[in-house]
């Protein structure tokens, strides 16, 4: 049984390994695109580098991820990261080719929010779920589990990007909106006030713009309603763990536990 176990636990592992590959080639291609100087407060690979070794960089960590992938040997498995990995190129698109009012959509921001971010969690988790060969019903509560977690990340990263004060952030880096990409704050704000639609649909190129978007965001409840939505989908998640099948094993006890405290670690981060 031991044997067994190690097996299945380098597996898993290896699927772990193999979704960080793929999340950090995401990000080495996004800052080609978005032309970022920095990622976390620290300069970044197309920056220092250039962004012929950046592409190439991502696309590196993409073969390795594939060549890993298909080391487990688990068709189901490589049909779903194999989508997670067109869902990357999906909410990219989604992001570059939006109309103006299409921004301007939660469902849409949403949309583009679970391909850009929590489908790579979700089908993650759900993938470690089948390795061991354990039941749909424990497979898709897997799945709802890494989608709530990813989409509380996400909109908690979006409300970071207006207040975060940390070294790593800067202080409130307003990365997004000066590249015009609009987030659930500022959707929430629109709401309150309709009249930032129109600043919005003008395309934010003008600097004033962007200053009176983040006068009408000062204005509304735009961030405490993305951190409670935010907090939905981590309460979610953690649902979503409490609904597994009951186990009298400490060691299940203990990691089930570790993962309802990382959804509220989601939450709580500054950075």
């Amino acid at each position: 049984v031991p044997d067994v176990y190690n097996e299945l636990r380098t597996r898993q592992q290896r699927m772990a390994e193999i979704t960080e590959m793929i999340h950090v080639a995401s990000l080495l291609h996004d800052d080609v695109l978005d032309d970022a100087d920095t990622r976390r407060g620290v300069q970044s690979l197309n920056f220092l580098m250039g962004n012929k070794l950046s592409v190439l960089a991502g696309d590196f960590l993409l073969s390795r991820a594939c060549v890993a992938l298909a080391s487990l040997k688990d068709p189901e498995v490589f049909s779903l990261i194999s989508a997670v990995i067109e869902h990357l190129v999906t909410g990219e698109i989604m992001q570059m080719a939006s109309t103006s009012e299409q921004r301007c959509c939660m469902d849409q921001y949403m949309r583009k929010t679970y391909y850009k971010t929590a489908s790579l969690i979700a089908n993650s988790c759900k993938s470690i779920a089948i390795l061991p060969g354990q039941t749909t019903e424990v497979a898709m509560l897997a799945y709802d589990y890494g989608r709530s977690l990813g989409l509380a990340y996400q909109l908690i990263d979006d409300v970071l990007d207006f207040t975060g004060t940390s070294a790593s952030l800067g202080k409130g880096s307003l990365s997004d909106i000066r590249h015009g990409i609009i987030t659930a704050p500022i959707l929430f704000a629109i709401e309150e006030f309709p009249e930032l639609q129109e600043v919005i649909h003008r395309g934010l190129n003008d600097p004033r713009d962007v200053d009176l978007s983040l006068e009408y965001l000062g204005k509304s409840r735009g961030i405490q309603r993305a951190i409670e939505l935010a907090t939905e989908h981590a309460n979610l998640a953690a649902s979503a763990i409490n609904s597994l099948p009951q186990s009298d094993d400490d060691n299940v006890r203990i990691s089930r536990q570790a993962l309802v405290d990382l959804a509220q670690i989601v939450i709580r981060r500054k950075k």
